[in-house]
């Protein structure tokens, strides 16, 4: 993906060429501020803080991956437009940088985790970032627990109150409500697994993404089909077989799929194990308007609801 992104740098100079730095509006109480979110639940994210006041859009198209999105030309000049940029961090979006560094200007860009101590492996589990792993910092998906989403609104609050500080009593005032949202949605979150046996908590997924999920509501990551962080590695035979054997040995009964993943492989456990593949797991990208999840909010609890279904099912 580096080599691609190299090639068309030299696009860049077509679109910026004349181009000054895009700024950002200095002046107090400046409405419609441009803000691009990298993925589009942080975009959603953004949405509930900025309300009326900034235009909110997304960087990555919804339902792609941002593991393997692959930025185009036109992306660059979406970047060089905006006022203020937001992104996940954690590692997320190794591949901007060489972007940011072409574009220039003084655009306002707002990591959302920024605070937040990254995951790594706990006891019992096999999966880590391994050395070569894009996200070998940790695990950048702390979206998926919705107290550290605390976190990104607040981080969101003060950024978009630096780039328009005529509106910070607005933002606060919409970042509150928010926040309150956010604790709604972990006491629900709680009660729904609640009803899940405490032996059944054994979570295997497509990738090793929800570990922060885990933390907070007292699952275990018995095992991932990619034994990495990002989507972009592919496992070995050994560790599909050490995998399988896992899954024979715990009592796990299902195998959870994000939106999009090849079910491939985890079809050849399931065949090996008997356990049961969920699929369409919503946890990188919301859906349209009239969808499954179109809000983060809603993306959890589409999420929550087919775990506990697929854990507490005879």
């Amino acid at each position: 993906m580096v080599r691609k992104i190299g090639l068309f740098f030299l696009l860049i100079g077509i679109l910026l060429g004349g181009c000054q730095p895009v700024a950002v509006p200095a002046a107090p109480g400046t409405a419609g501020i441009k803000v691009l979110a990298v993925e589009s639940f942080l975009a959603d994210i953004a949405r509930n803080v900025a309300g009326d006041r900034a235009t909110v859009d997304s960087l990555i198209p919804l339902g792609v991956d941002p593991h393997a999105f692959e930025p185009a030309p036109k992306d660059v000049a979406r970047i060089a437009e905006s006022a203020v940029l937001l992104v996940n961090g954690g590692g997320l979006e190794e591949w901007l940088q060489p972007l940011l560094t072409s574009v220039g200007g003084q655009r306002l860009v707002v990591t959302a985790s920024a605070g937040l101590t990254s995951r790594t492996a706990r006891e019992g589990e096999a999966v880590e970032a391994v050395p070569g792993d894009r996200h070998e910092q940790g695990d950048p998906h702390f979206w998926l627990n919705p107290l550290n989403v605390i976190t990104y609104v607040e981080n969101i609050r003060d950024g978009l109150t630096q780039a328009d500080p005529g509106g910070k009593d607005y933002y606060a005032a919409n970042a509150a409500a928010y926040i309150t949202q956010l604790k709604d949605l972990d006491a629900w979150i709680q009660q729904q697994v609640s009803a899940i046996p405490p032996q059944n908590r054994l979570l295997v997924t497509n990738h090793e993404s929800f570990g922060y999920f885990a933390d907070r509501y007292g699952f275990t990551i018995a095992g991932t089909i990619i034994p990495s962080v990002t989507t972009g590695s592919s496992p070995s035979a050994q560790e599909l077989a050490r995998l399988i054997d896992k899954i024979k040995a715990s009592g796990v009964r299902a195998i959870f799929l994000e939106l999009g993943s090849n079910p491939q492989l985890a079809e050849q456990v399931s065949a090996e194990t008997g356990v049961r593949v969920v699929t369409d797991l919503y946890t990188h990208s919301i859906t349209p308007p009239g969808g499954a999840a179109p809000t983060y909010i809603d993306m959890m609890k589409v999420d929550v609801n087919k775990i506990v279904q697929a854990l507490t099912a005879p």
